[in-house]
């Protein structure tokens, strides 16, 4: 079986959500997915795609529901998203908002890929599912869908908005339950169909967002492309060890003592690790001191110094010297373009 991928903790926590509002204890579901419940506390943390099936799975069967999708997409946000979900709500239209999908989904995780195709007055979403569990990727899909469609009608503040018709490769829940995605979806869903795919009329792709900003978009597009450059390069080990850092550094730590504590291993067995995947601490913390400099700079008010110290650097002048190797230009100058 081809490996998963990983998955944000933004939409880990969606599951969580309704799993809470049920009164399902998921002390015992964390533990059997191999998952701490203090994953929930980092906004940019994920797991992996492995962890992720088997949670699922584990809430399917703890619920017996077999529109547990459905359900859980009843629990969306904008943040659900990730990243993705605010640069949504920053488009001008709904097309502007789905076009968005494909070259950012990622962030929100390996889950699946989506893919747009036109067709006369048609606009058809088709999402092909990653998992592979049976159990576990008809939910999935369910979720997608459902989240897609009521976070459209958020967007467009439309609550009778509605697609065409959905077509669903799943077999039929039953009739009593079939009831429950009409009464959701409004329109024909098929069963058992060849496809997973949503389809909007084109009229509806027209429609105006409540929020629309342009140049918070663009900030955001630039955020998501560096996130994207980096989960394209990383290693699952080389994943955590990030994010291990980004926590440290918004408490002003760098240690590397403590990161192999936190991942569970001596620092020894960390430094071993990394150089047999060709990597050392120190890229990684030189990494992730960049990309947190860049979004300081472009998306807060911090002063230069205070980025510095923030980012573990003792002296401005070091943290100069490193961004000007890093970007062949000075934090002023990024901050002034």
């Amino acid at each position: 079986m081809p490996p998963l991928g990983t998955a944000s903790v933004s939409a880990f926590r969606q599951y969580v959500r309704y799993a809470d509002a049920k009164g399902i204890d998921t002390t015992p579901l964390f533990s059997k997915a191999g998952l701490e419940p203090i994953i929930l506390d980092t906004d940019d943390g994920r797991l992996n795609g492995e962890q992720f099936q088997t949670f699922i799975r584990l809430l399917a069967e703890a619920t017996g529901n077999p529109v547990l999708g459905l359900e859980t997409g009843d629990y969306v946000q904008p943040g659900s998203y990730s990243v993705l979900g605010y640069i949504t709500m920053s488009c001008a239209t709904l097309a502007e908002a789905v076009t968005r999908i494909a070259p950012y989904e990622k962030l929100v995780g390996d889950m699946g890929t989506t893919g747009l195709r036109m067709k006369g007055d048609a606009v058809a979403l088709v999402w092909t599912c990653n998992f592979t569990d049976p159990v576990v990727w008809p939910q999935v899909v369910d979720n997608v869908f459902a989240s897609w469609i009521n976070y459209a009608r958020w967007l467009a503040d439309d609550h009778e908005a509605s697609p065409l018709r959905v077509k669903l490769r799943r077999s039929s829940p039953g009739g009593i339950h079939e009831k429950a995605y009409f009464e959701r979806w409004q329109c024909p869903v098929e069963f058992g169909a060849d496809e997973n795919s949503v389809v909007l009329h084109q009229s509806l792709m027209s429609t105006r967002l409540r929020q629309p900003d342009p140049l918070l978009r663009k900030t955001l597009e630039a955020h998501a492309l560096s996130q994207l450059a980096l989960l394209d390069s990383d290693t699952d080990l080389t994943s955590r060890v990030k994010q291990s850092i980004q926590k440290q550094l918004a408490d002003g730590v760098t240690r590397q003592d403590m990161i192999a504590e936190d991942l569970g291993m001596t620092s020894r067995t960390l430094q071993r690790k990394l150089g047999q995947e060709g990597m050392s601490y120190q890229k990684l913390l030189d990494d992730v001191r960049q990309q947190m400099a860049e979004d300081y700079l472009r998306n807060t008010e911090m002063s230069i110094p205070d980025i510095a110290f923030r980012l573990g650097y003792s002296e401005t002048t070091s943290f100069h010297r490193k961004f000007k190797a890093a970007t062949g230009q000075t934090p002023g100058d990024l901050r002034r373009k």
